[in-house]
């Protein structure tokens, strides 16, 4: 089993840590453009967009979890269904944002409350990387196929190359051309347009023998359709929580002065670099747990999920260990600017709890998708927004920033055991 859990989650592993690389990387080339400004705009950029993809996270989510359990029950033309239905909402929703980019952002900009500078940059940003969204969203409905296709490999691939891309051709229109915000954007929507075309690419070269198995007159099948959205909605509000709480904590943040923004956004980083970690063995999870789901083969369920939760606490104290040991490697990496260096030391150790309440939030939301038991994932994440919105609007007036962080960390804590508590009905074990 350890074998199976590896194959998936290393190379997911890799993929993903070439993710918050990149972040690290947009933070690293705007730390180095004369002015804590940039930084805060590009982790506000950046935090709008999470806000509108994350919200369709449910198209990677139930493509890999339906296509999982189809491929476990040996049903090819519902994996193939499962396919082309996200494919086609991906790409229909992302032309979707850009002919509504101007509300879209006059909405986001309203929500920003910096100065007017770092708001012009924000907007900047914005209005070039929106271009970007169909691709992004394409993106999405082939990473969760493979993932359920137990191909781990392909998604990791095209990962490394849209994000080489991108800190490629960043560097290049910043520190070559000159640009500031608009180079990294820039380099942003060309990566991102050139990864959906290498993605479909791999698909007609690995895939296309599967399309023998289309049947135009099921895929939008009435009662399959209403399956997919009962899953999808489920999936779209615990997602549209996730992304209201952790846009929110960077739109609070710009709200306690330019400094607490940049040191926010840097510790943010740590943040995700653990999540991107603890995703390579939720999507290992999240893959095998929908095939021996579909396959209903629980006594290889419940091992999968022991050793899953074994390699994710070794993990986790792993990065305890990194965070307590090497903060000044890690935010040099990030900034030359040793006024913002020092002021992130003083909340360094709320990273240090992020991996012991936060990993089996991360481990049990792979696992609830694989067995597309959406309806308890949902709930626990309104509870665990429910709980972080009282905690900040009690704590932040009091302790502020440390208030914030706070909140923060007792919602990734009630996640995780509100699951864990949840567990047994929702895998029917």
């Amino acid at each position: 089993m350890d074998k199976r859990i590896f194959r998936l989650a290393l190379p997911n592993i890799i993929t993903n840590i070439t993710v918050p690389l990149l972040g690290m990387i947009d933070i690293a080339i705007a730390g180095r453009l004369g002015s804590a400004v940039y930084i805060g705009a590009i982790a506000l950029g950046a935090n709008i967009f999470n806000m509108i993809y994350w919200n369709f996270g449910f198209l990677r989510m139930s493509s890999s979890g339906f296509a999982s359990q189809a491929l476990g029950a040996r049903n090819f033309p519902e994996v193939m269904n499962a396919f082309i239905r996200s494919l086609a909402i991906g790409l229909g929703a992302g032309l979707l944002i850009i002919l509504l980019q101007y509300p879209i952002g006059m909405l986001a900009s309203g929500l920003i409350q910096s100065g007017p500078e770092s708001t012009e940059h924000v907007m900047t940003y914005f209005r070039i990387v929106v271009w970007g969204a169909p691709a992004v969203l394409g993106m999405y409905a082939f990473k969760g196929w493979f993932i359920g296709m137990q191909n781990a490999r392909i998604p990791m691939l095209i990962a490394i190359l849209n994000n080489l891309l991108n800190i490629v051709l960043s560097i290049l229109f910043v520190f070559g051309f000159g640009m500031k915000i608009e180079g990294i954007a820039l380099g942003t929507t060309l990566s991102q347009v050139i990864s959906l075309m290498v993605a479909a690419g791999f698909w007609w070269k690995y895939y296309r023998r599967l399309r023998k198995y289309i049947r135009k007159e099921t895929i939008w099948d009435r009662q399959a359709i209403r399956e997919y959205f009962r899953v999808n909605s489920d999936i779209f509000v615990r997602t549209f929580l996730l992304t209201l709480v952790t846009t929110f904590f960077t739109f609070a943040s710009s709200g306690m002065g330019e400094t607490i923004l940049a040191v926010n956004a840097l510790l943010m980083q740590f943040f995700m670099l653990f999540s991107y970690f603890m995703d390579g063995f939720a999507y290992a999870g999240e893959a095998l747990t929908g095939r021996f789901y579909g396959a209903k083969n629980q006594e290889y369920l419940q091992w999968m999920i022991r050793r899953v939760f074994f390699w994710g606490l070794i993990v986790s104290l792993a990065a305890v260990v990194i965070y307590m040991l090497f903060p000044d490697p890690i935010l040099r990496i990030m900034t030359n600017d040793l006024d913002i260096i020092e002021h992130t030391k003083d909340f360094m150790f709320w990273t240090v709890l992020i991996p012991v309440v936060g990993f089996a939030a991360f481990l049990w939301d792979g696992i609830f998708i694989g067995a597309t038991a959406s309806a308890e994932m949902r709930n626990a994440m309104i509870l665990s927004s429910i709980v972080f919105f009282a905690c900040y609007f009690l704590m932040t007036p009091l302790w502020g920033n440390n208030g914030l962080w706070l909140a923060f960390i007792l919602y990734l804590f009630v996640r995780g055991a509100t699951q864990t508590f949840w567990a047994k009905k929702a895998l029917q074990l």
